[in-house]
C-alpha cells in the first residue's frame, strides 16, 4: 500500500490544496493530509480549527485521512509509514524553497521520496497568504475556499474585532 503525506499548516485550506489532495487521492491507496504547527506564523488559527475545517471539506475522499503532527516532518512520514511526501507547485519560486526542502529530507531519510503535484491552472495563483490578506480587509474569498471555510474565517475576523 503506498501512502503519500502532504504536510502544511493549511492557514486556511484553499480549494488549490483540495485539488491537489483530490489528485493524490486517485494516485496513492491512502493520503495523509498532515496539518503541522508553524510557529514561524502568527494568528495561526487552533491546529484542532484547521484540522477540523481540513476534515469536513476533504471528508468526500475515502482514502484521505486529516491529522496533525508537532515532530520533524521526517519522522512523522516514518511514524506513519509513509512512502512518500506530497508537495504542491503553483510557481517557478516555489520550486527554489521546495527544492531545498527535497535535499534536507533527503538528507534525513534517503529512503523518503518526494513527489510534487501542481494544481489545476486555474487554481494556481491561490495561496493562503493571499486568502487571509483579501479576509482581513473584508474582501470575497468565496472563490478560493470552501464555503465552510470562508465562514470560519469570516467568523474569527469577527472575534477579533
Amino acid at each position: 500500500m503506498k501512502t503519500a503525506v502532504y504536510p502544511g499548516t493549511f492557514n486556511p485550506i484553499t480549494n488549490g490544496h483540495t485539488d491537489l489532495v483530490q489528485r493524490a487521492s486517485k494516485l496513492f491507496d491512502h493520503v495523509i493530509v498532515a496539518i503541522g504547527v508553524n510557529k514561524q506564523k502568527a494568528n495561526t488559527p487552533a491546529t484542532e480549527k484547521r484540522v477540523d475545517l481540513a476534515r469536513k471539506v476533504l471528508a468526500h475522499l475515502d482514502n484521505v485521512e486529516v491529522c496533525s503532527f508537532d515532530t520533524l516532518l521526517i519522522d512523522f512520514v516514518r511514524q506513519r509509514g509513509a512512502d512518500v511526501i506530497l508537495r504542491g507547485l503553483r510557481t517557478v519560486a516555489d520550486f527554489e524553497y521546495e527544492f531545498q526542502l527535497v535535499g534536507m529530507n533527503r538528507a534525513l531519510d534517503p529512503d523518503i521520496e518526494t513527489i510534487f503535484l501542481a494544481p489545476d491552472e486555474h487554481l494556481s495563483y491561490i495561496s493562503s497568504t493571499l486568502v487571509r490578506e483579501i479576509a482581513s480587509y473584508g474582501g470575497d474569498i468565496s472563490r478560493f475556499v470552501h464555503p465552510l471555510v470562508a465562514e470560519a474565517m469570516r467568523e474569527q475576523l469577527a472575534s477579533q474585532s
